[in-house]
């Protein structure tokens, strides 16, 4: 598995941390403005969060990219 990728887009306001470089078959939204994006067998490639700038602080960036990539298993 190749190291996650987080990116954000200013002008659009979104945070997306990209797991898997696969193509996305479904997505499920967790809450408001937040969306786990999953490949065809059903698993994590992306999230995408929506108005980002309201959840998270510049500042706290780094911070919510360690705890984002906690809930990806490691690769065996």
């Amino acid at each position: 598995m190749k190291k996650p990728k987080l990116a954000y887009f200013e002008q659009e306001d979104i945070l997306h941390l990209i797991v898997s470089e696969e193509d996305e078959a479904s997505s499920m939204e967790l809450s408001p403005n937040i969306t786990a994006e999953l490949n065809e067998s059903g698993e994590l490639i992306g999230i995408e969060i929506l108005n980002a700038s309201t959840f998270v602080q510049e500042t706290l960036m780094e911070g919510v990219q360690a705890k984002v990539l906690q809930l990806i298993p490691a690769a065996k």
